[in-house]
């Protein structure tokens, strides 16, 4: 039995999707989610809701300012561990601090690399 999810995909009434991981859209193709273990969604402190899509991609190589930000508010707000982020970027421990420290004392523009020295702590 198949019910209609919003956007015109169906599920299997039997199975629901957490366990089967397949949808079927509404021409009767298979769509398949990614199981993703672990929180989808944190609300941070300023009242955003942050969710693991708002995550730069793992192979990310250009680090702004707004990226290194959401990897450091993930981090703090619980959406993946500080271990998943050193692995997933490919960043070093004292790289991330240097993010959280940046970013807790003078905000994203700390973030930006043109700013390092200015906003750097003797």
């Amino acid at each position: 039995m198949l019910t209609t999810l919003k956007g015109g995909f169906h599920r299997s009434l039997n199975r629901p999707p957490q366990e089967s991981g397949i949808l079927v859209g509404n021409r009767g193709e298979q769509m398949f989610l990614k199981k993703i273990g672990g929180v989808r969604a944190v609300t941070l402190a300023d009242g955003t809701v942050m969710t693991r899509a708002d995550l730069p991609p793992a192979d990310t190589r250009r680090w702004v300012a707004s990226r290194k930000a959401a990897v450091v508010r993930a981090v703090d707000g619980g959406l993946i561990s500080q271990r998943e982020a050193l692995e997933k970027w490919g960043l070093s421990r004292e790289e991330l601090a240097e993010w959280k420290r940046a970013l807790d004392r003078h905000g994203v523009a700390a973030l930006r690399v043109t700013k390092v020295q200015q906003y750097r702590q003797p």
